[in-house]
């Protein structure tokens, strides 16, 4: 009943940006690209933090005009409890070793709280943010070009060695390796990661079956707003000249990002490690999964 629904409520808005096409082609274009960056959930309120995002540091950046939220963890070795970590406010300093965690799309920081108990026990410092949109961070609009200006305000200050990114949070971080080069950042772990957006705006055109009109407006959105043509938005491609050492791990049965975006990153990354999973889906929570990534570190 609710995949009925869903189709109904999908198609009427199509049709009726179609409709809109016709009398007002930029408004409809406006509309479209509204529904395509603007996430449904994810949001999260301080009164209501989930367990994960409690008893740790938390520091405040800002973009342009907007305020994301950032996490942090200290770097110790023992059993130090959450609490105790989260009085160690001076301990990150840019010298530190530190692992930044990306989260996707409708998500945030405390999608990581399995992987962070694998994490923890290394004695690094740990930073997870939350993505434009998302959490507590401000803003409604989210897409990978903003998402990797929040990564570069962050690691202007901390220079982590190592990034995490899952989903989009991961088209996120190879958006930034590209633009901005950063040698500090030595190992990338993408779990799930979309590389190329045209498969995504397409994916979008087609569930609501927009016209020609409305799909060549917001491609034409996209170079005007990105600086870059939609082809050549290309996560795998632009790996071809990254420098780190990679893990690409992606599940044969994810449904939101197909297998083949995790093959085409792991064909043409120089170092890289790839690895497919079953039956994890779009998660890719699995305890093994983890130990793998642990390793590589």
């Amino acid at each position: 009943m609710k995949k009925i629904q869903f189709f109904i409520i999908t198609k009427s808005i199509g049709l009726y940006l179609n409709a809109l096409s016709y009398v007002n082609l930029e408004e409809a274009k406006n509309k479209a690209y509204q529904l395509f960056s603007q996430p449904r959930k994810g949001r999260i309120k301080k009164e209501k933090l989930p367990k994960t995002l409690q008893n740790v540091t938390y520091e405040t950046f800002e973009y342009q005009t907007e305020k994301f939220q950032t996490y942090i963890w200290h770097g110790t070795r023992g059993d130090t409890s959450d609490s105790e970590l989260a009085k160690q406010s001076e301990r990150s300093e840019a010298n530190e070793e530190i692992i930044l965690l990306v989260h996707g799309w409708e998500s945030n920081a405390s999608r990581w709280k399995k992987l962070l108990t694998h994490l923890k026990p290394l004695g690094k410092t740990i930073i997870a943010i939350d993505a434009p949109a998302h959490g507590l961070s401000e803003g409604t609009e989210f897409n990978a070009p903003k998402y990797a200006e929040y990564i570069n305000v962050l690691t202007q200050k901390y220079q982590p060695k190592i990034v995490i990114g899952h989903s989009v949070g991961g088209a996120a971080i190879s958006f930034y390796l590209n633009k901005y080069k950063n040698p500090t950042i030595e190992k990338v772990i993408l779990l799930g990661a979309p590389s190329d957006f045209k498969i995504l705006s397409d994916n979008f055109v087609k569930l609501l079956s927009l016209n020609d009109k409305v799909k060549t407006q917001l491609e034409n959105y996209y170079l005007e707003k990105f600086n870059i043509h939609i082809d050549d938005f290309s996560g795998h491609q632009f790996a071809k000249n990254f420098t780190q050492k990679a893990f690409i791990a992606h599940d044969t049965e994810d449904k939101v990002v197909l297998i083949d975006e995790g093959r085409k990153y792991a064909k043409t990354w120089k170092e890289a490690i790839y690895i497919e999973t079953t039956g994890l889906g779009h998660s890719m929570h699995d305890d093994d999964l983890y130990k793998k990534i642990i390793d590589f570190i």
